[in-house]
């Protein structure tokens, strides 16, 4: 850390990361007909509680977060792969990600 008035502490990665989920809570609610925005969106607010985690864990001098953040990390680039392989797909097959396309796949 920078001593002095530059310091950068936990409050400032707090506010980062609560400005980041805001943004994907926001790209969620307010872009409901593009499935990839919405994929971006959830990613957004994955990375700010990763940012979360690894600003308590140094913090608290603790490795546990960071840990926990790589498996997040993981299962979050997983779940990229296999959501842009399934609209790959779903393209393929109807000409268009709209949400609303999806929801007449029911019954």
């Amino acid at each position: 850390m920078i001593p002095g008035p530059l310091a950068i502490g936990l409050g400032h990665y707090l506010t980062v990361a609560a400005i980041l989920f805001t943004l994907g809570i926001f790209g969620i609610f307010l872009n409901r007909k593009n499935l990839i925005v919405i994929m971006m969106s959830i990613e957004l607010m994955l990375l700010a509680v990763n940012i979360n985690l690894v600003a308590f864990s140094a913090a608290l001098g603790d490795l546990v977060g960071q840990v926990f953040t790589m498996l997040v990390l993981t299962v979050a680039a997983a779940e990229a792969a296999i959501g842009l392989a399934i609209v790959v797909v779903f393209y393929r097959n109807r000409r268009s990600i709209e949400v609303e396309d999806i929801n007449r796949m029911k019954g």
